[in-house]
């Protein structure tokens, strides 16, 4: 109990000496890593079952070599690759969004910075040093969580551009 007890004030430190902006890029990457989450669950569970209903529903017809058979296969490839890609862009834009609100962090944070220096005329380092680390420590955890999803969303990109490969590829129109 104590353990956690200290790592909940060690976060609550770090949230104090980043600033509001952490909190903000905290929420936005949990949320980011949920996604990722969800996707790769839906490719170890759920894509099985919609891949087998779509090709059922592909080896239920008696011909495969007409015009209207072809416009059927287009849409069964079309469905599941918006399924596949259910919130890759969301996780994209969120990847995207994690460096732009750790510059927003930097930014409070030099205007700390100059607010000290417009009072204090520069005297007092001390304040100013934890406006320089209200600067640089959003930053950092942007860049941080902005890298870590960018990996992830690349992984996933990748394991959706094979699946909607190979789907089609099963859906032969060879009788």
């Amino acid at each position: 109990m104590l353990a956690i007890m200290e790592a909940f004030a060690a976060i609550n430190a770090f949230l104090n000496q980043g600033g509001n902006v952490l909190i903000f890029i905290a929420i936005l990457t949990f949320a980011m890593w949920t996604l990722i989450f969800e996707r790769l669950w839906y490719f170890k569970g759920g894509l099985k079952s919609d891949r087998q209903a779509a090709l059922d529903v592909w080896a239920s017809r008696s011909e495969r070599k007409s015009w209207n058979a072809k416009k059927i296969r287009d849409a069964l490839i079309s469905r599941m690759s918006e399924k596949i890609d259910t919130n890759t862009a969301m996780i994209a834009t969120m990847v995207s969004l994690c460096p732009l609100l750790g510059l927003l962090g930097t930014v409070t944070g030099m205007i700390e910075v100059f607010n000290v220096l417009a009072l204090t005329g520069g005297g007092d380092v001390k304040q100013m040093a934890g406006g320089v680390s209200r600067a640089t420590i959003p930053t950092m955890a942007g860049m941080v969580a902005a890298l870590s999803g960018l990996f992830a969303n690349t992984y996933i990109e990748r394991i959706a551009s094979r699946e909607k490969r190979l789907f089609a590829d099963h859906l032969t129109m060879d009788h």
